[in-house]
């Protein structure tokens, strides 16, 4: 069965005011994330969720229908993406619009492409719950990472006896760019309760995630390269 796409798209943004239209090398940064979603998938599949009318017409500009606007309890800073996800899946069920899978896409991510998004789904069961995006971290816990301990010492954050870097377990962090869920696992908890997660490893400049204004200069550093 085909797989709802599901592009989250807030109005409000902090870090970079106006980020997910501002326009990166030309284009609005949304429409990264959607070109790679037409990539694999046909437009009646794929979803923007906004609460801003200006997104709204943005996405109508690029030929995407947006179907509805969020409701206002979904688009103030401390809605979750568990909410609207499950908005977006009600709304498509209402309208006789019934699926098995979601992938998440958010549009943070201009590097990830319609490659990354296949590859991927070659990873994705139904026996798992989710298939996310990761890249292999640089602050490593057994190594770099540390916390206060009762005494107000410093300690490394994950016990082990590794002399160098290299001697230590491999360590994995969400990208945020790729996360391909099973519905009927996310109707039951949020994703961060779920138990039977698999990787998709991707590289540094594909997993970049424009959140601060010294992300988007990165971006725009990479794009003119």
């Amino acid at each position: 069965m085909k797989p709802l796409i599901i592009i989250p798209a807030r109005g409000g943004s902090k870090g970079v005011p106006g980020k997910n239209i501002k326009l990166l090398n030309g284009k609005p940064l949304i429409q990264y994330t959607i070109d790679a979603a037409r990539e694999v998938f046909a437009d009646e599949d794929i979803v923007v969720s906004t609460d801003s009318e200006k997104i709204r017409e943005t996405v109508i500009n690029l030929g995407l229908d947006v179907p509805f606007l969020r409701p206002k309890h979904l688009a103030i800073d401390t809605a979750g993406t568990y909410e609207v996800l499950l908005h977006a899946i009600d709304f498509m069920e209402q309208n006789g619009r019934r699926y098995e899978t979601l992938i998440l896409l958010q549009p943070t991510s201009p590097f990830r492409t319609g490659q990354h998004i296949r590859q991927a789904l070659e990873l994705y069961h139904e026996d798992l719950d989710m298939v996310t995006a990761v890249k292999e971290t640089s602050s490593n816990p057994y190594y770099v990472l540390k916390e206060e301990n009762e005494q107000g010492f410093l300690e490394t954050s994950k016990k082990g006896s590794f002399k160098t870097r290299q001697e230590c377990p491999k360590v994995w962090e969400t990208n945020g760019s790729i996360y391909i869920i099973k519905i009927q696992s996310l109707k039951k908890r949020p994703t961060n309760q779920f138990s039977k997660i698999k990787k998709y490893v991707m590289d540094e400049i594909a997993s970049h995630d424009i959140d601060t204004p010294l992300d988007w200069k990165i971006a725009e550093c990479i794009l003119n390269d």
